[in-house]
């Protein structure tokens, strides 16, 4: 069963959950005393209010930690969420540019990392106030659940949250124990890890857990290796009865991850393990490092009253190596072939929760500021010295730039009558950026400029009970989006400086939805969406790792998502999710097919072509018998419609479908748990693309996946 903390579920700007403990079934939610039994744990608010996702008019799932672990790989956040209707993970081979995760199509078109989603770490933000965001410092091995909200609530967590992500690692608990993991596989990988945890103190009052891991592989594909390494650490504190003291640290190394770039069609279908031969000739390649820390107060001040305080900052350096011609960097106002970015952000954000009644029902309010803020020091530099190619050379650009994000949110609860529940939010967000040019000589002027965005975004949902196992709800919203500084980052003339004629965009959303539990058969859900988007941010070049970005006109994304997970014979899980969605441009607009950007080169896509990146339909299915000892073991199936590479829709990934099997054993040894796995991916050896560039100038939108691969794994715990 779906459990979510009512942060996610009332969409609150500062999400994370706080003093888990068991509580009494709202209004309606009661059930027979099985289906309690597999509500189990509840998840507690400041409110002291118990929130399922059962009961609020969300499109919300819940991916425990166990499913996160069990038969995986533990590398990549992708491998757990096939099984969210809606939602699109992509793991493409390249570590040098992440994860691609889009939710309704929000997020398709990033070329790396993650935007258009929000991310959330223990209630901390992994998404930077621009909107741009990373995952890859989550230790999946010390994941306590994964929470994605979808449809318009997302708003409510401000910009570019087409849908939300929360992660949430565990928490210590009990005695000390200390748990070891190994795992080895197809390409060269290998995965070890440590992790420590348990409690002390009076009840507990002092709970851990820290864990570091080391990743390594050769890659699917020529210029793919990349090494990893994580470390974290969160500290629980219980002071009082009634307050609570999170601390969070986190550190990343990339040391080096080789860029095998996309293919063309023409070199996907020939060799889908090779690279193009400019990757080799300037050794694409990124290394990262990145450490930050975090914490969260909560504290109940009385039964109506309740208050958290959160805050965070963080250091991230990136170093990029791209393939660009050195002919194209001997224009005098070219940026290099180098990127080289140091990152220092930093946040608060303060909210009050209040209980009361409202003509007798019970009515929760709650309220609140953040702030977050970004400084970036961001210099290019030629890749060659002389002849020689893949090397740091003279430098080419050199700026100081900042984002500063200021939102205030207001939120209610409403349990107007046993039946009947209103849900209701709004949100002004604005958002600030500002760049300060230092390279400026004879050929290369002052681009230093400033770009201001804001928007206030209501949100509104009604449910109703029809019985206990059978809800319906109805909800509206609108959202914006601005531009990322790395979409800022380039302008499409071919000029300096940051391209601040770049507006953000603006949607309203609406949902239908239904959410059943027929006896027996476990939870049902369904939704019918309906996106409009206005001066949707869209890719006008992308050549020669330079993506430029322009205003579209209208947008709109219309689908539905079918959900359903059931137990059997206690142990036997099975698991469905399907999507469909139509993601078109309602107005034509120019684009172009090179760079620089000129009348020549522009080319019209009209109303009604595909959004790239998106794909009309997908299906997961899976099987799994998890019992807590014994033998374990499971089955997943997937497969994707075509997905479009370009606005002018000449081409398109292929759709494709694949099986993966996992079969493992856990055991007690006294004070030991001992557990192994096998587990096989892309059983047929399928040939498909697992991701795609958007609109690639060069025609190279096509990141293959592995065919068939393999992966062992042990762990042992040691219980003291």
């Amino acid at each position: 069963m779906r459990l979510i903390s009512a942060a996610a579920l009332y969409c609150l700007a500062a999400p994370g959950s706080t003093f888990a403990q068991t509580a009494a079934n709202p209004p309606l939610a009661a059930a027979s005393a099985a289906t309690t039994a597999q509500l189990a744990p509840v998840v507690v608010t400041a409110t002291r209010t118990e929130a399922r996702a059962f009961d609020v008019p969300a499109s919300i799932d819940r991916i425990d930690g166990d499913a996160v672990r069990n038969g995986r790989a533990q590398v990549n956040i992708s491998e757990s969420l096939g099984g969210v209707p809606g939602l699109l993970a992509r793991d493409r081979q390249n570590y040098a540019q992440d994860v691609q995760i889009s939710v309704r199509g929000f997020g398709a078109r990033s070329t790396f990392g993650i935007r258009g989603v929000r991310l959330y770490v223990d209630g901390i933000p992994a998404t930077l106030p621009d909107g741009q965001g990373q995952i890859t410092n989550v230790d999946l091995g010390s994941v306590g659940r994964i929470e994605v909200l979808r449809g318009p609530f997302s708003a409510l967590y401000g910009n570019s949250s087409g849908g939300v992500i929360q992660v949430f690692t565990e928490e210590g608990s009990g005695a000390p124990r200390l748990t070891f993991g190994a795992a080895g596989g197809s390409n060269g990988m290998l995965r070890y890890s440590a992790q420590a945890s348990g409690s002390s103190g009076d009840n507990g009052a002092l709970g851990y857990v820290v864990g570091a891991s080391h990743f390594r592989t050769g890659g699917y594909r020529d210029q793919s290796a990349a090494e990893r390494n994580l470390g974290n650490a969160k500290l629980t504190l219980r002071p009082e009865g009634d307050s609570k003291l999170t601390l969070i640290a986190n550190s990343l190394a990339l040391p080096q991850a080789q860029d095998p770039l996309g293919l063309s069609r023409l070199q996907f279908d020939a060799n889908p393990r090779g690279v193009d031969a400019s990757a080799i000739t300037f050794d694409t390649r990124k290394s990262v490092n990145q450490t930050q820390g975090g914490v969260v107060y909560e504290k109940r001040i009385d039964t109506a009253n309740a208050i958290q305080l959160s805050g965070y900052l963080g250091h991230r350096g990136t170093q990029q190596y791209q393939a660009i011609p050195i002919a194209t960097q001997n224009n005098p106002l070219h940026p290099g072939g180098v990127i080289v970015l140091g990152r220092d952000y930093k946040g608060l954000d303060a909210r009050w929760t209040f209980k009361t009644q409202l003509l007798d029902a019970p009515l929760t309010l709650v309220s609140g500021v953040a702030y977050d803020t970004l400084d970036e020091h961001r210099q290019g530099f030629r890749n060659f010295i002389g002849a020689t190619p893949g090397v740091q050379g003279a430098l080419r650009r050199d700026e100081n730039n900042s984002v500063s994000a200021f939102d205030q949110y207001l939120q209610a609860a409403w349990q107007l009558t046993p039946q009947w529940s209103v849900n209701a939010g709004v949100r002004h967000s604005s958002v600030h950026f500002d760049s300060k040019d230092a390279f400026i000589t004879g050929a290369n002027p002052d681009d230093s400029g400033s770009a201001r965005y804001g928007a206030t975004l209501p949100v509104i949902g009604v449910m109703f009970a029809l019985s206990d196992q059978l809800h319906f709800y109805a909800t509206a919203g609108r959202g914006f989006e601005t531009p990322t500084l790395n979409e800022l980052a380039y302008r499409s003339g071919g000029g300096t400086g940051l391209n601040f004629g770049l507006q953000s965009s603006k949607s309203t959303s609406v949902e239908l939805g239904l959410k059943a539990r027929p006896t027996g058969w476990g939870e049902f859900t369904a939704a019918v969406f309906q996106t409009g988007t206005e001066d949707e941010i869209v890719t006008q070049t992308n050549q020669f790792g330079r993506a430029t970005f322009q205003n579209a006109g209208a947008t709109r994304r219309t689908g539905v998502e079918l959900g359903w997970s059931a137990s059997f014979y206690q142990h036997l899980r099975a698991q469905l999710a399907a999507t469909a969605l139509d993601a078109t441009y309602r107005d034509s607009f120019n684009t172009c097919a090179a760079t620089p950007c000129t009348a020549l080169t522009q080319v019209t896509i009209p109303g009604g072509n595909r959004i790239p990146g998106i794909a009309r339909g997908s299906l997961f299915a899976a099987l799994n018998w998890s019992p807590p000892t014994g033998v374990r073991g499971g089955l997943e199936a997937r497969y994707l419609t075509g997905v479009p590479v370009n606005d002018i829709n000449n081409d398109a990934a292929p759709r494709y479908a694949v099986l993966s099997a996992n079969l493992g054993y856990v055991v007690n040894a006294g004070p030991w748990e001992l557990g192994g796995f096998v587990r096989g991916d892309n059983l047929f050896d399928r040939k498909y693309a697992g991701s795609v560039i958007v609109n690639d100038g060069n025609g190279r939108y096509f990141e293959p996946a592995p065919g068939r691969t393999w992966l062992a794994g042990a762990s042992a715990t040691l219980k003291f």
